[in-house]
Formats: C-alpha cells, structure tokens, sequence
C-alpha cells in the first residue's frame, strides 16, 4: 500500500460516525504528493452526506469542487476496510 493509497483508507476510516459501508467513492489526487479522498457509499456512488463528520463532510464537499483541478473524476470501488 503507497502513501496515497493509506492516506484514503484513513480518510475513509475517519468519514462516517456509525455507517460501514461496502463501497467507497474514491477521488485519486492529480498530483504527486497531494492527498486523494474516500468515503463511504451505496454500489451507485451514493454517499449519505448527513452520515459524514463535520471534517469529513469539508472534505467531500472539497473533493467535489476540485474534480478534475486536483482530484480525478470518482471511482466507486470495494471498501478497504472490508
């Protein structure tokens, strides 16, 4: 596992209050040494943005913005935390 790759899983790790999810919606940074974004969603990319902490909820509401300038398009994936 890269830097990257534990910097989302810690970031998806910290996202919700009481949810586990199967899927995450992953935004992979642009830019080498940037930070890139997961959290918790249904198979459809759903994320429950009323399920979010309150930094995890900046974070995707940031991730969002910045589609395409620093974070790549989302993926939605299998949870690493299955």
């Amino acid at each position: 596992m890269n830097a990257s790759t534990a910097a989302i899983a810690a970031n998806a790790i910290g996202a919700t209050r009481t949810t586990c999810a199967a899927f995450e919606l992953r935004f992979e940074a642009l830019y080498a040494g940037h930070r890139g974004y997961a959290f918790p969603c249904d198979a459809e990319g759903h994320v429950d943005m009323d399920a979010l902490s309150e930094r995890a909820l900046q974070n995707y509401l940031y991730a969002r913005a910045m589609m395409g300038r620093e974070v790549a398009w989302p993926s939605v994936r299998p949870s690493l935390l299955h």
